[in-house]
């Protein structure tokens, strides 16, 4: 790390005691932006860096909601408003238990610099509950989005602070959350929440975002290789939202995703993955993954195990945090695989991607090759702001050309700071300097 940073990093662990995916968060964008502090000295002298890593606003709440036998319930609600330099906070909010406010800080701070990397007009925040949708029924969850919506709706607004859906956070939420905020408000402010139904206010594609653009991010990896995803084997972790529409692009793309997971194991198809019958297993019966296994005669289910011991050319981690360590990666390399894009947020250990990176695999970050999610994201909001619907085609299209424009930012600027093909250097020292250019221009606020 960069010496002027180290008492900078050092200043953030105090200041942030228990948090640890925060600290690596921040650790990792410090290691890569020394060069750009050389080269930038305006920068440290208006502390752009420690106000970078201060959030502007930490929001706090109590959600209390009684479920369907009358029991009381108090969980915890969480809005972190990170930095808005670049335009209005924007970032998903997420439903599960393990969400706690250093959680939230790591996903705000990721944000930051994706929303940064898009191009577009948002700045970065995060937020969620530790709240677990799982089990509950219709009615309780909408019992809780309404609880909670009751304090998160003075704080958010079309100009001010955007959220969308993130793990645990789906249509059904999103549809809960928005009519209390019209409820409240008195106002059908389409563009406070993104990723809503089509039916009042959301987009085509949104859905499909994050997992097609990790797959276009990867694709773009690939191409200035000389390479592709034809007759690629392809193992994509989870089996949810970002992992599905991940596997429906690498499919259309030419490459064959052999296995996918969830919380209990995973699933080996060497057919390749039957889309058809994952999306009915997870997203009609909401059932587990071996539930695959038994209707595929060509699939393989491992309860447990580690999905990055099956043999493949292209990885895209995509279901939760720190989930691939230098184990894994270990086996990735040994198996010959070429490149690996984080679909999920900060999937990757740094260990594990020391291991990538010295054995010459091309690896995507999440802030740059997950971005397709918040870039659709402020799509639907330009289309809510001019009450417009695009279509299908038009959308993919927008979105394909901002995740080549994000990967071409990155690679660029991994070459131009003397780091060719380090996609974090060039992901997180673009996405750096943007912020801190706007940071610059609007004053010490």
């Amino acid at each position: 790390m960069h010496e002027a940073l180290e008492s900078i990093h050092q200043r953030v662990l105090s200041r942030n005691p228990g948090e640890t995916e925060f600290h690596q968060a921040v650790r990792e964008v410090l290691e890569s932006i020394g060069p750009a502090v050389d080269k930038h000295p305006e920068y440290a002298d208006a502390k752009i860096v420690e106000r970078i890593c201060e959030p502007e606003r930490q929001i706090i709440f109590r959600v209390p909601w009684e479920d369907d036998h009358g029991g009381i319930h108090i969980n915890r609600g969480f809005r972190v408003e990170f930095n808005s330099a670049l335009g209005p906070y924007k970032g998903g909010l997420r439903f599960h238990p393990t969400v706690l406010l250093g959680t939230v800080k790591f996903l705000g701070f990721e944000q930051v610099f994706k929303n940064a990397l898009t191009g577009l007009p948002i700045g970065g925040g995060k937020g969620g509950s530790d709240f677990d949708p799982r089990g509950r029924s219709d009615r309780e969850v909408m019992r809780f989005c309404q609880s909670f919506m009751l304090e998160l709706y003075r704080h958010i607004g079309e100009h001010t602070d955007v959220p969308a859906g993130d793990m645990g956070v789906g249509g059904r939420e999103l549809g809960y959350l928005f009519g209390q905020y019209k409820r409240i408000t008195n106002r059908y402010e389409s563009g406070v929440l993104t990723g809503k139904g089509l039916i009042y206010g959301g987009a085509q594609v949104r859905r499909e975002a994050t997992g097609y653009g990790s797959a276009f991010f990867v694709e773009e990896m690939l191409r200035v290789r000389g390479q592709s995803f034809d007759g690629k084997d392809v193992v994509v972790s989870g089996s949810g939202n970002v992992a599905i529409y991940t596997i429906e692009k690498v499919h259309e793309l030419g490459g064959r995703v052999v296995a996918c997971s969830d919380s209990g194991g995973f699933v080996h198809d060497p057919n390749g993955i039957d889309l058809e019958l994952l999306k009915d297993v997870k997203e009609v019966r909401r059932e587990r993954i071996g539930v695959y296994a038994d209707k595929a005669s060509s699939a393989t289910f491992v309860e447990g195990g580690s999905i990055w011991e099956v043999p493949c050319q292209v990885a895209l981690p995509s279901a939760t945090q720190n989930e691939l360590d230098a184990a894994g990666a270990a086996a990735l390399v040994r198996n010959g695989c070429l490149a690996v894009g984080e679909g999920a947020n900060m999937p990757t250990t740094p260990d594990a991607v020391r291991v990538l990176q010295e054995a010459g695999v091309a690896f995507g970050p999440g802030k740059a090759a997950n971005a397709g999610g918040v870039a659709a994201s402020a799509l639907e909001m330009q289309q809510n702001a001019s009450r417009d619907s695009w279509t299908f085609e038009h959308s993919e299209a927008r979105l394909r050309d901002i995740m080549i424009d994000i990967h071409a930012r990155c690679h660029l600027t991994a070459e131009e700071y003397g780091a060719p093909g380090n996609y974090v250097a060039g992901a997180n020292i673009a996405g750096y300097a943007r912020v801190a250019e706007a940071m610059l221009a609007l004053g010490l606020i």
